[in-house]
């Protein structure tokens, strides 16, 4: 068996970027929002990696409080996959890229 020790006053865990995805639409936490810095993204979708690109836009999906409603394109692509990933963050492009192969690990 492989224990792994808990440390309640341990080291400190880094604050990433992580996307929620529902039936419906895209949870946004806090860091993600920070990073983005916008109030519309742009969806867009790469079939070959299934990997999401959320990108700061000045037209596009608004972000209603942590969420964007994505149902639509949901659909378009034909996206099923739900839970929470996290999202690597690109300084250049101002885009969060969310990897649907590599879901985070539940916590039951």
């Amino acid at each position: 068996m492989a224990f792994e020790i808990y440390k309640p006053r341990g080291e400190r865990v880094p604050k990433l970027p992580m996307v929620t995805l529902s039936k419906n639409s895209m949870v946004l936490n806090k860091h993600a929002r920070e990073k983005l810095n916008a109030e519309k993204v742009e969806l867009a979708y790469d079939s070959e990696t299934n990997v999401i690109r959320i990108k700061a836009s000045e037209d596009g999906q608004n972000i209603k409080k942590t969420k964007v409603f994505g149902r639509g394109f949901f659909n378009h692509f034909e996206i099923v996959a739900k839970g929470k990933f996290f999202a690597n963050f690109d300084e250049n492009e101002r885009a969060l890229y969310v990897d649907l192969n590599k879901m985070q690990k539940s916590s039951q």
